[in-house]
C-alpha cells in the first residue's frame, strides 16, 4: 500500500515533518488540493469526506485532528479537533479548538483560541474571541471584516437545561437578513452569557458580564443581565417554566434553517467554479440537513420531557391550576403538528416568483464580477436584495405561523 502522505508531497502538499503526520487510508487525497497547502508536524486526518482546498494551512501554532470536516480556500486551523464541520473559505480559527459536528463557518467567519462548537452556523464576518462555548447557536449581521458581529472572551451559551435536555438553540439575527451581509452588527460582551433558546436583534450589545435570559426583538438596544440574589427554595422537578418561550424558540430557529435549506439549494450552487467547490456546497448542504435534524429531535425529546412531567404532576398534585396544565397540553399538540410540518417543509426547498427573481439578479452579477459569494451578494441592489429576503422570510412565516402556541 502506497504511503498516503509520500503521495500528497508529491501532489505539492507541504509537509515539513512528515513522519509525525497520520493519514487514514480512507482519506480521499483526490480532494486535497496540491496548490499551497501545508499539514505541519503532529497532524491526522480521517474521513473519506475530508476536503482540503488551495491556499490552506493546519496546524500551525499546535496539531491538529481532522475528521470528515471540510476546508473552503484560504482556510488557516492552528490546532485543535475539528469533526463534522464546514469552513466556507477565507476563516482562521485559533489553537485549542474543539469543533463538532453540525458547525457551518460561512465566509471570513472566524475564532481565536480555545473555542468550543457544536451546531454552530455562524455568516460571514462573525467572529468569537477567545475562552467561548458557543454551541447550538445562529449568528449573523455585519457588512466586512471591520463591521462585524462578535463574541467576547470568556462567553459561554448555556446549552443544556436541568431537566436533561437541549431544546435551547440560540438566534443572534435571522436568515432572511443575515444572508444579505447588510444587517447591523450584533456584539455580545465578554465574561458574559446567554441562557437558551433566546433571540437577539440586529444591532444589539450585550454588555460585558452580562446574561441574558429573555428574547430582544428590537434593533439596537443595549442589554444589561445581572445574576440573581442569594436564596435557597424547594426544587419542582416536574415544573417547566416558560414553556411557550421555549417551544416558539425553537420553531423561529427550525424555521430560519429551513429557510437557509433553500438558499443552499439554489444560490450558493451558482458559485460552483470546479470539483472542490462543488464538494464544498455539497458538504454546507449536507451539514445544515444534519442541523435541521438535529434540532427537531432536541424539541420532541423537549416534548417528551413535558409529557412526562405533565403525567407526574397530574398525580402528585391533584389540585394542580388548570391553566397550567394547560400550558402543557398546548405546546404538545403542536408539537404533534410539528413533525408534519417540518418534514413537509424540510423536502420542499420552495421557490417562489420572488425566489426566481432574486436568483436571477444573482446570475447577472456573476456574469459581471465572477464567482466570488461576498462580492456578488454585497452588489445586488437593495431592491434585489428585498426580493431575496421576502422569499426566504415567506418560508419561515408559513411554518411558524402554524406552530406557535
Amino acid at each position: 500500500m502506497k504511503n498516503i502522505v509520500e503521495m500528497l508531497i508529491k501532489k505539492g502538499v507541504n509537509i515539513p515533518n512528515p513522519a509525525t503526520v497520520f493519514i487514514s487510508d480512507e482519506v480521499n487525497i483526490d480532494r486535497i488540493s496540491g496548490e499551497n497547502v501545508t499539514i505541519y508536524g503532529g497532524c491526522k486526518i480521517f474521513g473519506e469526506k475530508s476536503l482540503i482546498m488551495k491556499n490552506s494551512q493546519i496546524g500551525y501554532e499546535a496539531p491538529v485532528t481532522l475528521e470528515n470536516t471540510f476546508l473552503g480556500e484560504n482556510t488557516k486551523l492552528m490546532g485543535g479537533f475539528f469533526n463534522g464541520a464546514v469552513f466556507a473559505g477565507d476563516n482562521t480559527f485559533g489553537s485549542g479548538a474543539h469543533v463538532r459536528n453540525g458547525t457551518i463557518l460561512e465566509e471570513e467567519a472566524n475564532a481565536a483560541h480555545t473555542v468550543g462548537l457544536k451546531q454552530t452556523i455562524l455568516f460571514p464576518f462573525v467572529t468569537l474571541g477567545s475562552l467561548i462555548n458557543f454551541c447550538d447557536c445562529f449568528m449573523a449581521g455585519g457588512t466586512n471584516r471591520k463591521d462585524h458581529s462578535e463574541v467576547g472572551s470568556s462567553f459561554i451559551h448555556f446549552n443544556y437545561t436541568p431537566h436533561q435536555d437541549k431544546a435551547t438553540p440560540s438566534m443572534m439575527g435571522d436568515v432572511h437578513h443575515g444572508v444579505m451581509l447588510n444587517s447591523r452588527p450584533i456584539f455580545l460582551g465578554g465574561q458574559g452569557g446567554l441562557v437558551g433558546p433566546v433571540r437577539i436583534a440586529y444591532g444589539c450589545l450585550s454588555a460585558a458580564g452580562s446574561i441574558i435570559r429573555k428574547n430582544e426583538l428590537r434593533n439596537d438596544r443595549l442589554l444589561l443581565g445581572g445574576t440573581y440574589k442569594e436564596i435557597s427554595i424547594q426544587r419542582d422537578y416536574n415544573s417547566y417554566k416558560n414553556i411557550s418561550h421555549i417551544f416558539n424558540n425553537n420553531i423561529y430557529y427550525i424555521a430560519g434553517l429551513i429557510a437557509l435549506k433553500s438558499w443552499y439549494k439554489y444560490i450558493r450552487p451558482l458559485f460552483i467554479y470546479d470539483n472542490f467547490s462543488k464538494s464544498l456546497v455539497k458538504g454546507m448542504q449536507d451539514k445544515l440537513n444534519d442541523c435541521i435534524i438535529e434540532r427537531a429531535v432536541k424539541l420532541k425529546e423537549f416534548c417528551r420531557n413535558l409529557e412526562q412531567a405533565k403525567e407526574k404532576l397530574l398525580k402528585e398534585k391533584k389540585y394542580i391550576a388548570a391553566e397550567n396544565i394547560s400550558n402543557y397540553e398546548k405546546v404538545l399538540a403542536k408539537m404533534q403538528l410539528a413533525e408534519e410540518v417540518f418534514d413537509s417543509a424540510f423536502e420542499k426547498n420552495e421557490i417562489s416568483d420572488e425566489g426566481e427573481a432574486f436568483i436571477k439578479s444573482v446570475e447577472k452579477r456573476i456574469m459581471i464580477i465572477g464567482k466570488k459569494y461576498i462580492n456578488v451578494i454585497k452588489s445586488i441592489e437593495p431592491v434585489e436584495q428585498s426580493q431575496g429576503s421576502t422569499w426566504l422570510f415567506n418560508i419561515e412565516r408559513r411554518i411558524v405561523e402554524k406552530l406557535l402556541t
